[in-house]
């Protein structure tokens, strides 16, 4: 059975259609209620069981109430367009050009939401989900806070599904895991004094220097490794002063840190005690605070180790098997992601996570950010299909 026996090529318009739909929609994290509600919509015009929106704004989707449990999950909020004038295309057209939809949103990720979302319509249709739950989620503020959108999901809908699709692109690549991020905040203290007596006190971005040289160096040990590497940026300093005519009493950068899977979390922590010796500093996990579309307060610790599943596990082997028949050939190739996804939710609660998701993500938050439409049905179809063999 190829793509076109699951897409017939109504479905096939319709689907696209849908997506570029979602891609006209601004959705800026904290701003995702229109599409949020736009979604629910098309989720009960498919025939969804149950959907469901919960106080964080967050949508979930079912069909079926089988034993067995998995959810597909996208998020559906964008970064911004600082630079619409630019575009070769409006970034909210949505157009497609030479089979590509343009727009922002198109790879990251609004292709592999609406491709999720037909997806367990199509495979209900097609007997896959019988016996089944299936469960599709569209989350919010995932670009600022990854993960804490499933873990109050799940909280608030007691929901524990037994494996985890993250739809984020991947060139419909099988990807396997991704890297670990922590965000650090590090303070240097010193004493305020007028800038005419600097004697008088202690400067806060003098104690900073020696720290600043020493992420340097810490990230230039770490890209000397072979293989997968971590890596180390300070992404942004600020300081405390009376006045512009006052020595600072405090410095503050904010650090990046990317891990590879077996770094723990005591060694991270290690690395920054280390960054820190001798220094009047402190470090602490970089706290976010932000409000939701609906005015939930969000707090977030971003603090998470990298992941990794077997090839040998049942999920994998289910994926492997789906995209063989959605395919017509074994994966040449799995992916890793670089960057971190809302899969350090399901991750961290011992729930099987795989990833797969139309689109390149080195597109992602770019400029003409375009996805290929032949990779939006292909998605669809590996995901009916991970239903049927799961």
């Amino acid at each position: 059975m190829n793509a076109s026996a699951l897409l017939p090529a109504d479905l096939q318009t319709e689907l696209v259609e849908f997506t570029q739909n979602l891609v006209r929609i601004k959705s800026l994290s904290g701003q995702e209620g229109e599409i949020i509600k736009f979604i629910e919509k098309k989720m009960i015009a498919l025939g969804y069981d149950e959907v469901t929106i919960d106080s964080m704004g967050n949508i979930v989707g079912r069909i079926g109430s089988g034993e067995k449990t998995i959810l597909f999950d996208s998020h559906v909020d964008t970064v911004e367009v600082k630079d619409e004038d630019k575009w070769n295309m409006p970034p909210f057209s949505a157009e497609i050009v030479a089979g590509r939809l343009h727009g922002r949103g198109s790879v990251d990720m609004k292709s592999g939401a609406a491709a999720s979302i037909y997806a367990a319509a199509i495979a209900r249709k097609m007997g896959f989900a019988s016996g089944k739950t299936v469960y599709v989620s569209c989350t919010v503020f995932e670009e600022d806070c990854d993960g804490e959108n499933l873990k109050h999901l799940f909280e608030e809908l007691h929901l524990k599904p037994d494996y985890v699709v993250i739809c984020e692109p991947s060139n419909n690549k099988i990807t396997l895991g991704h890297k670990g991020k922590a965000q650090i905040s590090i303070k240097t203290h010193g004493v305020s004094a007028h800038g005419s007596a600097p004697e008088k006190g202690i400067n806060a971005i003098y104690e900073m220097a020696e720290i600043i040289q020493r992420v340097e160096k810490t990230n230039l040990e770490l890209m000397k490794k072979e293989g997968l590497r971590g890596t180390l940026v300070m992404s942004k300093i600020s300081s405390v002063s009376a006045s512009l005519n006052a020595v600072p009493s405090e410095c503050e950068v904010y650090l990046d840190r990317r891990m590879i899977p077996g770094e723990t979390e005591d060694a991270i922590k290690g690395e920054m005690d280390q960054l820190v010796i001798g220094k009047n500093a402190s470090w602490e996990v970089g706290t976010l605070h932000r409000k939701s579309w609906t005015g939930l307060e969000i707090n977030y610790e971003p603090f998470h180790l990298a992941w990794k599943i077997d090839l040998d596990h049942a999920l994998s082997k289910a994926c492997i098997a789906a995209y063989c028949e959605n395919f017509g050939n074994e994966p040449t190739e799995f992916d890793f992601w670089d960057f971190s996804t809302n899969a350090v939710t399901p991750v961290s609660m011992g729930i099987p996570t795989i990833g797969f998701g139309p689109g390149e993500y080195k597109l992602a938050h770019m400029r003409n950010e375009s996805c290929e439409v032949a990779q939006i049905l292909e998605a669809c179809g590996f995901y009916s299909r991970v239903i049927q063999k799961i």
